[in-house]
């Protein structure tokens, strides 16, 4: 199965030439690490931050540059800095391209929930929900089960919801999925990962065609 940078590698297939990306927090900031270099694609971070580029090496970092996450970042020629009041004029305009996502539960109909476990201190829900208002595609990062082995891919999400039926795939430690109107359709596995092994993982109504590729990484 894959780690979190490996999630995050195959999501950077999804980046097309020419996209505005939004990277919410956690897996997601990953992805700009693993972007091919001969296409262009600008990063947005909703703290008001657009031409984000790979992480900085340790010693090079600059406590003043960071993302929606406070991680500190690098920043690509050309980038800009900005308010996030223009932040989010750029994401409820729909000038962006492609969202991805981190998620506590993806449903089978696309609903998310991420911003909530009940009983836990959370600060503020952030800008996930203008996000998932807002764009029309979205990919989410996340581990295919919690910690105890639960699945988080499920019929139905038990947190509160973030957004309702606005996921369009989903890719995990163990899977890409795509949410369809029968349920999670399976695309890929991850290398060395059985069908068996998600079909046990996945809660949700998963649709299984034929013979599935593992992922090419």
């Amino acid at each position: 199965m894959l780690d979190k940078n490996g999630i995050a590698k195959r999501i950077a297939k999804e980046v097309q030439d020419g996209y505005y990306v939004n990277l919410g927090i956690g897996i997601p900031t990953l992805v700009a690490n693993f972007v091919n270099n001969d296409i262009n694609v600008e990063f947005q971070s909703e703290n008001g931050v657009l031409g984000m580029g790979p992480f900085p090496f340790e010693g090079e970092e600059d406590a003043d540059i960071i993302n929606a996450g406070k991680q500190t970042i690098t920043t690509l020629p050309g980038a800009s800095f900005f308010d996030s009041a223009t932040s989010f004029a750029m994401i409820r305009g729909q000038h962006v391209d492609l969202t991805i996502l981190g998620a506590m539960e993806v449903s089978e109909t696309g609903d998310i929930a991420n911003w909530k476990i009940p009983g836990k201190m959370v600060k503020g829900m952030g800008g996930a929900m203008d996000l998932v208002a807002s764009a029309e595609n979205i990919i989410v990062a996340m581990m295919h089960t919690n910690r105890a082995g639960e699945s988080k891919i499920l019929d139905k999400c038990t947190l509160p919801l973030t957004g309702v039926g606005c996921v369009k795939k989903i890719v995990t430690n163990l899977a890409v999925l795509e949410v369809t109107k029968e349920g999670f359709l399976l695309l890929e596995r991850a290398p060395g990962v059985t069908v068996e092994e998600i079909k046990n993982a996945t809660k949700g109504t998963l649709i299984i065609n034929g013979d599935i590729p593992e992922m090419d990484l």
